[in-house]
């Protein structure tokens, strides 16, 4: 039974889509703007949003936490608490759009863009 589970299987056992969802925020630290299917993209931004709430502390353990959540990727977890969380000091969540696009040409897939909010 589904009780209380609200995540979307994406048709993968729990550990690959662990790190296809890691794969999708390192994608997004790197460019800080992807185009992916809009399930894909809803799925992602609590995962994101919950780093960046971590990396608005700074501290040791919060760098440590991130860089292990992205798959020991230290240069990633350092632009994302020296870069990225600064801007969003005085934000209280909310880190992330999503925008919808027209669904995909080979397969009727609704595509969004999900990007920081500037």
């Amino acid at each position: 039974m589904r009780h209380g589970r609200k995540n979307r299987k994406f048709g993968r056992k729990a550990n690959v889509r662990r790190g296809f969802i890691r794969s999708l925020a390192v994608a997004l630290l790197t460019y800080e703007q992807i185009k992916t299917t809009e399930a894909r993209a809803k799925e992602l931004r609590p995962y994101i949003e919950k780093l960046i709430t971590k990396a608005k502390k700074g501290d040791v353990a919060s760098r440590r936490l991130i860089r292990a959540r992205l798959g020991n990727q230290e240069s990633l977890a350092n632009k994302l608490v020296d870069d990225i969380a600064p801007r969003y000091a005085d934000r209280n969540g909310g880190y992330t759009r999503i925008i919808k696009m027209p669904a995909r040409q080979g397969d009727a897939s609704p595509m969004a863009i999900i990007e920081f909010v500037k």
